[in-house]
């Protein structure tokens, strides 16, 4: 292995879980410039985070719908070329 590819700058760093507003205390090297106070009445950097155990599906066993910005609507108009026309299928119905 390479010497000197990992980051050596490990520190305590809470997590924030937006999405269900579930805070975690973990080691990471992530830079940030947000704060926070933790239980204990320290300080520590805060990363925001849109998905953790606490809200994924496969976690909790609960299916939860999140549309952020309309993803539902940008795939279809993204594969809207791809689709099949259904005026197409009733011209070819009529003519049998």
């Amino acid at each position: 292995m390479k010497k000197d590819t990992h980051p050596t700058e490990y520190r305590k760093v809470v997590f924030r879980d937006v999405s269900c507003d579930h805070e975690f205390i973990s080691k990471s090297c992530t830079p940030t410039k947000e704060t926070t106070t933790w239980t204990d009445g320290n300080e520590y950097p805060l990363i925001k985070v849109e998905i953790s155990s606490e809200s994924h599906p496969f976690f909790t066993g609960k299916m939860k719908f999140v549309d952020t910005a309309g993803r539902i609507d940008k795939f279809n108009k993204k594969f809207a070329k791809f689709a099949k026309k259904p005026a197409a299928k009733e011209s070819a119905e009529e003519v049998k």
